[in-house]
């Protein structure tokens, strides 16, 4: 059952997914990459795809162009995400409510295990690797992207600047990252920046509730309408345009 922090995350991109992919350009972005990742990875033999946090389909939807044939389960922790994925019949797979920190599957069962900006709303980033490469079947593959600590830089500045606690969460670094795969016989990590095309506070507040990622980082609370206000002038005066630092990831099982 989710609870807690966990059920807000859900609750706040349900209430989003209707419009989601209009404000989704670095999610876009993003999805590509670990669909591309993955291609040249595994483009053949697939038979089983698990895909954790698949939002509206942006990756669902390359996933099933890519690899038709294999079977695909496509996980969120927000039913009604889910449901705007499964919509409009344009991905045949099975849709399953589930945190992806807590598979719902035991033992070597799939080829890919592919997910696209989820893995930052994890309490346990490393141990959550763990548990879904051990899913993977000999010679199969996990490929992620999240978030890295370099994401909204200009947004946390302009906070300190104003002497506030910014509620967007502490990402890894990309270093961080490669730590919590350096245990893995064959893995590694890269970083991309994307920077998002609005410009200024309003905007930038905009296309984060319209993804739905308004949920604070834990142990934090959104600010007073006077020091959002502060903080939004300071935004704009340096310059009022922002980025997001992509971590992406892939952990292989050996053949043998």
């Amino acid at each position: 059952m989710i609870e807690g922090r966990k059920q807000r995350i859900s609750d706040a991109f349900g209430a989003a997914a209707a419009h989601y992919e209009d404000h989704a350009g670095p999610q876009r972005f993003a999805a590509k990459l670990v669909a591309d990742l993955a291609q040249r990875q595994k483009p053949a033999d697939v038979t089983r795809i698990l895909e954790i946090g698949c939002g509206t389909g942006l990756l669902t939807r390359d996933i099933q162009a890519r690899w038709p044939g294999a079977e695909l389960v496509a996980t969120d922790l927000s039913p009604r995400m889910l449901e705007q994925a499964a919509a409009g019949g344009l991905v045949a797979g099975r849709f399953l409510t589930m945190d992806g920190e807590a598979p719902l599957f035991e033992g070597p069962w799939f080829d890919l295990i592919l997910s696209s900006l989820a893995f930052q709303w994890f309490d346990d980033l490393a141990g959550a690797i763990a548990r879904l490469a051990g899913l993977l079947r000999p010679g199969g593959s996990l490929i992620f992207s999240t978030m890295g600590q370099g994401s909204f830089a200009q947004w946390r500045a302009a906070h300190v600047a104003c002497g506030v606690t910014s509620g967007v969460p502490d990402y890894p670094t990309l270093a961080e990252l490669r730590a919590m795969l350096a245990g893995f016989e064959d893995a590694f990590a890269f970083d991309e920046t994307v920077a998002l095309d609005s410009v200024g506070a309003k905007a930038l507040l905009g296309h984060l509730k319209g993804i739905g990622a308004v949920v604070p980082g834990e142990g934090r609370h959104p600010l007073d309408a006077g020091a959002l206000r502060r903080v939004m002038a300071a935004y704009d005066a340096a310059g009022g345009q922002d980025s997001y630092e992509l971590l992406l990831g892939r952990v292989t099982r050996p053949t043998v």
